[in-house]
């Protein structure tokens, strides 16, 4: 694995393959999308339900993005879309860090980085978040965008089942969380302290999209989650 951002062009090319897989199958659509800021570095941290979340929010993205997806995922058949469309593999433990580092990477070239901050599928209600959000946000300077990913996997499907064809899928995205400074603050107090501002944002947000929408988040974790 390497800590070199990948290009920029792939992530603008896997856009259009993400998007063109989303709108000629389903029922796709996309709200907020000014909230998206239009240049500089951007995190986009969506909550995560289904196995197409990332086709949704990346085609769906006004912006080409590179997400973090476990390497595990990168050894399926999709392996080879993932890497021509410049997303990230991430190994979950020690080697986080080079994941993150090639993350922060984009957002020091002024791109867009996605995230699904939860970790891996389940109810998507952001009942907790890894830090790696917050690290993001931190130390590339960006603000975070929070996407309700809604639509993607019904109570009781499995972890890798698809939606129905021509389905409503949703992605929302809300209104920038920007961290404020904190001069003199350990590292680790702000780190946390920036986690839970994004999540209660993120859970907020996901739980007012979803009534808006009328679409219901699954009441379960999938009964066969691998990641």
């Amino acid at each position: 694995m390497t800590a070199q951002p990948p290009a920029a062009w792939r992530a603008t090319a896997g856009r259009v393959v993400s998007r063109t897989l989303v709108r000629s199958l389903y029922s796709a659509e996309v709200h907020g999308r000014e909230h998206v800021p239009a240049t500089g570095p951007v995190v986009l941290a969506a909550n995560h339900t289904g196995y197409l979340d990332g086709a949704v929010v990346h085609g769906l993205s006004p912006r080409p993005a590179h997400f973090l997806v476990l390497a595990s995922t990168f050894e399926r058949g999709i392996g080879p879309v993932l890497r021509h469309s410049g997303q990230i593999p991430l190994v979950q433990g020690t080697g986080s860090r080079q994941a993150l580092m090639a993350a922060l990477g984009v957002l020091e070239r002024g791109g867009v980085v996605g995230i699904f901050p939860e970790g891996g599928r389940g109810r998507g209600d952001l009942a907790r978040v890894e830090k790696g959000v917050a690290w993001l946000a931190v130390q590339g300077g960006a603000p975070v965008v929070p996407v309700a990913c809604l639509g993607t996997r019904a109570t009781g499907a499995l972890a890798d089942s698809w939606p129905r064809l021509r389905s409503r899928l949703v992605a929302d995205f809300g209104a920038p969380v920007v961290l404020a400074e904190e001069d003199g603050t350990p590292g680790r107090v702000r780190l946390d302290r920036a986690a839970e501002e994004i999540r209660t944002a993120l859970a907020d947000h996901v739980t007012a999209a979803s009534a808006r929408h009328g679409i219901a988040l699954p009441t379960d974790v999938p009964p066969d989650l691998w990641d």
